[in-house]
């Protein structure tokens, strides 16, 4: 309903690429706009290349209309209330306002310009206001409420039970019960958050673009592996800068220059300029952004009658309260830190062995444990690349869904695509029938935001006749580009990305559910099906995926081959990623958890003041906790996009409460005695990526793996486990 429209346009509006023209009809006046009619292209894929600005706004504008007048169908009718004039009929409105939503979401985040940014404020508003008409149309809620109190004698199956359950909750939740007068104050705090938050990020975009660390000196690239130098080079040519390197704060350039540049002086000047985003005093600063958006978050759950946001935004998660959250976070955080200081001792150590004094800083961290962990296990991440091309990887991700499901993946040639660089395949189940179509995007550009995400052009759905209607889904990265002579080469972070964003696309491509009201699961359960399917030699639960599946001598042979030599890796240098995989666990924990009690602690005030000094706020909740002077939270306050821009908000515990059931479930492979044990991936499949959200999220759970997870297997694998003495 609401919510979802709003989400996709507002998370949208941070990203985007401009278009081009497909297949356009030669004379000006025959064109239609591609949104008004139905796609005509291969698969129904969204036409991306025919897609004008305009053609958005139209679509967004008549879409909103369409949804009115299937509303005021429903009201007006005279006919009693029943689960398919009603209920159904209200979960099928609104089709072409979904169409251009999910597209102009997915182009504003990947490709956005600054006709798009503009766009997405224009929409805000009204988008807000149009889903506030729905959720809060008495007469609307009167015929929702009457098939809800009637609904054990309307013989319903489990999927119509939970629609008609679920339908009614967000009623509730949007306000339908408040007073005329409180549901016209919903009306302005959800105009204001939502615009708030596409503000958001909007200044992050612009700050990560607005920074670039330009090197003329060769001397200063010192410690730099040959490829990022290479890419620097390239970046540099394509901005003008002939015969010089650009560094930039996306992730595969700063990251790696942290990482390997001996020069300490940029190191700490590109730090800062990272760890500053948003917080430049500028006219991208987010400050003021954040205060007023917790304002109308902590204003918004008052009126909702709850204590603060995150009980608000918790309730319909599966960890229910903030106390449930808190005590995971606590759990893990007080051996992470140990761990994590620990790990400062072997980096000061590795400070002295460099004939330096000084006191570790956060733009030593990388640098430093980087070689204090060559010292210990002999291996360096620059061995490892090599042996992860690009593509290499992606099949790697393919063969394993292969074995664990039976499916298979076939490139499409001449079909649109979201951006010139993109690819895309249609995946195969085992039967032969059509699953979905996947894109990938693997590159970053300044009309992308950062990060990875896996999102969708189209869900899966059946339309009104019985039939699937197959999903279109698209897998969206920031790794180091190819440079001349070089393929795309990832590190093991990148190549962990890949596996975990692939989950969620398996995820999106098996769901089968009839009611897009169902499609959903809670925020910290949808990292399951992505974790699962994850690897990282240096990362948790997936250390045991990596030692199993993705490093497992089969997989290993498939995919992971030299780029130039097409050897396998060898044997040793998979023994020194094993012994390695653990090693800055305290490091990696303790950022990322930093940032979910700064989330946290933001959502469960109670109080905003006028003159709230967020970064001030931010010091404050971490110092009390310990956190080490050199870890900077993952996500600084005023580029805290997960949260602050929404789609994560009071919800980045997610990953860690993800986490415990997923090397919980994988424990279920392992006992098996088969990592690729068919009767437990087909037990995976259909209790945890096919039913949408018609079941409990915990008793999803329960069905795959016969019992509640187990936070031990969270902590052994991350080598944080403190056994009893």
């Amino acid at each position: 309903m609401k919510t979802n429209i709003c989400r996709n346009l507002c998370a949208a509006a941070l990203l985007g690429a401009s278009m081009a023209a497909y297949g356009q009809a030669d004379a000006p006046d025959a064109r239609t706009n591609p949104f008004l009619t139905e796609y005509t292209t291969p698969y129904g894929v969204p036409p991306f290349e025919q897609i004008e600005v305009a053609d958005y706004r139209e679509a967004f504008l008549k879409g909103m209309e369409e949804q009115r007048q299937e509303i005021d169908a429903i009201v007006r009718q005279r006919s009693v209330p029943t689960f398919e004039n009603t209920i159904v009929a209200l979960d099928r409105s609104g089709a072409l306002l979904r169409r251009v939503s999910l597209v102009f979401g997915g182009q504003n985040s990947c490709n956005t310009t600054p006709e798009l940014q503009a766009l997405s404020k224009e929409l805000s508003p009204l988008l807000s206001a149009h889903s506030d008409d729905i959720s809060l149309n008495a007469a609307l809620f009167a015929r929702v409420k009457q098939v809800y109190d009637n609904r054990d004698r309307l013989g319903l199956n489990k999927e119509q039970m939970k629609l008609l359950e679920e339908t009614y909750k967000d009623f509730v939740r949007s306000g339908a019960n408040l007073s005329e007068a409180d549901q016209q104050k919903l009306r302005e705090l959800n105009s204001r958050i939502a615009l708030l938050q596409l503000t958001f990020g909007q200044n992050m975009l612009q700050e990560t673009n607005a920074y670039k660390l330009v090197i003329d000196n060769e001397a200063d690239l010192s410690g730099l592996p040959a490829t990022l130098v290479a890419s620097a080079a390239e970046t540099a040519r394509q901005q003008g800068l002939e015969g010089k390197w650009v560094f930039t704060l996306q992730n595969p350039s700063v990251m790696p220059f942290l990482q390997y540049a001996d020069n300490r002086a940029l190191r700490e000047q590109i730090f800062k300029a990272y760890t500053n985003r948003g917080n430049n005093g500028n006219d991208a600063d987010n400050k003021a952004v954040v205060r007023e958006l917790l304002q109308a978050r902590l204003e918004k759950a008052r009126l909702m009658g709850y204590d603060d946001y995150a009980s608000l935004a918790l309730e319909t998660r599966m960890a229910k309260t903030p106390d449930k959250v808190y005590a995971l976070l606590d759990q893990v955080w007080t051996p992470a830190l140990k761990k994590a200081q620990e790990e400062l001792k072997d980096i000061q150590a590795e400070i002295k062995k460099d004939g330096k004094k000084f006191k570790a800083e956060g733009w030593d961290w990388r640098y430093y444990f980087e070689k204090a962990r060559k010292a210990k296990f002999d291996i360096d991440e620059n061995e490892v690349r090599p042996y992860l091309e690009l593509n290499h990887v992606r099949e790697g991700a393919f063969y394993v869904a292969a074995r664990l499901y039976g499916i298979r993946f076939r490139p499409l040639t001449y079909m649109p695509l979201p951006h010139p660089e993109a690819q895309v395949f249609e995946c195969i189940d085992k039967d032969g029938k059509t699953l979905g179509i996947l894109y990938f995007d693997f590159f970053p550009r300044a009309s992308k935001r950062g990060g990875a995400w896996c999102g969708s052009y189209r869900p899966q759905g059946y339309d009104k006749h019985g039939n699937r209607i197959i999903p279109v889904v698209t897998i969206v990265c920031n790794f180091t580009k190819p440079t001349e002579g070089q393929p795309a080469l990832l590190s093991a972070d990148e190549a962990s990305t890949l596996f975990h964003e692939f989950g969620h696309g398996l995820h999106s491509l098996f769901r089968d559910v009839h009611y897009s009201g169902v499609s959903g699961v809670p925020r910290d359960f949808v990292e399951l099906p992505s974790q699962i399917n994850q690897f990282h030699p240096h990362a948790g639960c997936a250390q045991q995926i990596n030692e199993h599946w993705a490093f497992e001598p089969e997989v290993l042979k498939y995919y992971a081959r030299h780029y130039q030599t097409g050897e396998p890796m060898p044997a040793e240098l998979v023994k020194k990623l094993a012994k390695s995989g653990k090693y800055g666990q305290g490091f990696a924990t303790v950022e990322y958890l930093a940032a979910s009690y700064l989330d946290m602690d933001f959502h469960t005030l109670k109080s905003i003041p006028e003159d709230m000094d967020v970064m001030a706020f931010e010091a404050k909740t971490l110092g009390k906790r310990k956190l080490l002077k050199q870890i900077p939270s993952r996500y600084r306050t005023t580029y805290f996009n997960h949260t602050m821009g929404g789609g994560y908000t009071a919800g980045y515990y997610s990953y860690i409460w993800a986490e415990v059931l997923d090397c919980d479930a994988y424990g279920a492979f392992t006992e098996s005695g088969n990592i690729f044990n068919p009767e437990l991936a087909d037990r995976f499949r259909r209790y945890i990526l096919t039913p949408g959200g018609i079941d409990d999220a915990m008793d999803m759970y329960k069905n795959y793996r016969g019992q509640e997870p187990d936070v031990k297997w969270l902590l052994i694998n991350r080598s944080l486990y403190q056994p009893e003495k």
